[in-house]
This record gives structure tokens, sequence and C-alpha cells, in this order.
């Protein structure tokens, strides 16, 4: 019954519904994944080797594996992700969350710090990475790339360093001076 109204509506409206089907099953996928690295995080939080990113993609491996394997090498409807569902839906929470953990006393009192390290550093990072990256294509001798695509593995690989830091910045339990998150 709900998929008829649902094939009427994409109809009516011109509507995709397979299309939306797909992408809230694959958010869905991905929302529990998710729940399922926090747990296991939580779970896994006293060990010292392995830490929330290693067991996220640790699962993101093994459920990728899964997927190959019983799609036969296809493509697989499941591994579609909608941007606009993840900037609505999933997006917002993990924002809140960033922002609800800091405390704003220790957080205005090295602003001035964060936005050093974060915007300057971000920026020296950016450029390094993409020198890198230019020299390091060339020495290998792979195909020419436009100064445009150096400039986007700058930008990606310098944007994830600062989220990589911080992850092992918090693992380690620094003392609570030091820390935002205590």
């Amino acid at each position: 019954m709900a998929l008829e109204i649902d094939s009427i509506l994409g109809k009516w409206l011109g509507l995709n519904t397979t299309s939306s089907h797909t992408a809230v099953a694959s958010t869905n996928l991905f929302v529990a994944l998710l729940c399922a690295c926090i747990i296991v995080g939580h779970l896994l939080e006293e060990n010292r080797w392995i830490n929330e990113s290693i067991t996220a993609l640790s699962i993101g491996l093994c459920t990728g594996v899964v997927i190959l394997l019983s799609t036969g090498g296809r493509s697989s409807h499941l591994l579609v992700f909608s941007e606009e569902l993840f900037f609505i839906y999933l997006l917002p929470p993990i924002i809140f969350n960033a922002g609800f953990q800091v405390k704003k006393k220790h957080f205005f009192r090295n602003f001035m710090t964060i936005m050093l390290f974060g915007a300057i550093g971000t920026l020296i990072s950016f450029g390094i990475i993409s020198l890198g990256a230019i020299h390091f294509f060339q020495k290998m001798n792979i195909g020419s790339l436009d100064i445009a695509d150096y400039l986007a593995i700058g930008a990606i690989f310098s944007a994830t360093d600062s989220v990589c830091t911080l992850q092992v910045y918090i693992a380690l339990r620094t003392s609570s001076h030091n820390s935002f998150f205590k």
C-alpha cells in the first residue's frame, strides 16, 4: 500500500522514487555502520592500540568486502550516497555534538591559538601537500594533472590531517588544561 502511494506521488510530482528509496536505504546503512563504529569504539576504549578511527576503518572495509562479494563485483545501489540527505539529516547533529562538547571558557581563552593553527596551519599544510603532490607525481612519471587537481589533493589531505591529529590527541588523554574536551 505504501509503495503504491509512494509511486503515485512520485509520478504526480515527477520524482524518481527508486532513487529516493536507494538514497534512504544507503543512508540507513551508513547510520547503522556509524552506530556500530561508536559502540565498538566505546567497548574498545581502554585498548591503547585500537582507537575509533581504526575501528571505523575496519568496519568499513569489512562492509565493503561483504557488499562487493554479495553483488558479484557489479554496481551496487547500496553504495549510492546522497549529499542532500547528509547535509540535512546527518551533518547538523555532528556539528551540534562537537560544539556541545567544547567548554566555552577553554574555547574563548584559546581562540586566537585555535584560529592560528586552524586557518594558517591548514593553509601551510595545504601548500606543502600540493607542492609535494606536484613533485611526487612528476618524479614518479604519473600522468600530467591540472593545477586544480594538485590543489584538490592538497585541500583534501590538509583538511583530514587536523581531524586525525585531534583524534590522536583525545585518545592520549592529555591533561585537562590542555584539552577542550575534559
